[in-house]
């Protein structure tokens, strides 16, 4: 993500002065609540979906996602190569290619 998008994220927050609720715990409610909102996009018909109002709640999500790792003051790049590592190893490819099998079913 570039930077400036992350100061942008950051500016809004503090113009706003909101950073006294954006608790952890509070950070990944509002994370939830918004992964719902997506999930509602796709409801009741999972092909004729309004792209806008997936990139909205999507963008929600992914907002929230920002705040949390600024305000546990985590590095997106090393937060999520981190995980891709984990991920890497439970799933490698001559095993996991091609099957939606949990990791421990492989």
């Amino acid at each position: 993500m570039k930077k400036s998008t992350l100061k942008r994220i950051r500016r809004f927050t503090e113009d706003r002065d909101w950073d006294q609720f954006h608790s952890p715990a509070n950070l990944a409610k509002s994370i939830s609540i918004e992964a719902g909102e997506l999930l509602e996009c796709f409801q009741w018909d999972e092909e004729n979906y309004k792209l806008d109002d997936v990139k909205d709640e999507l963008a929600d999500v992914i907002v929230y996602c920002v705040d949390m790792v600024q305000k546990l003051d985590l590095d997106i790049d090393e937060l999520v190569n981190r995980k891709m590592d984990k991920n890497e190893a439970k799933y490698p490819v001559e095993k996991a290619k091609g099957t939606a099998k949990k990791y421990n079913k492989l």
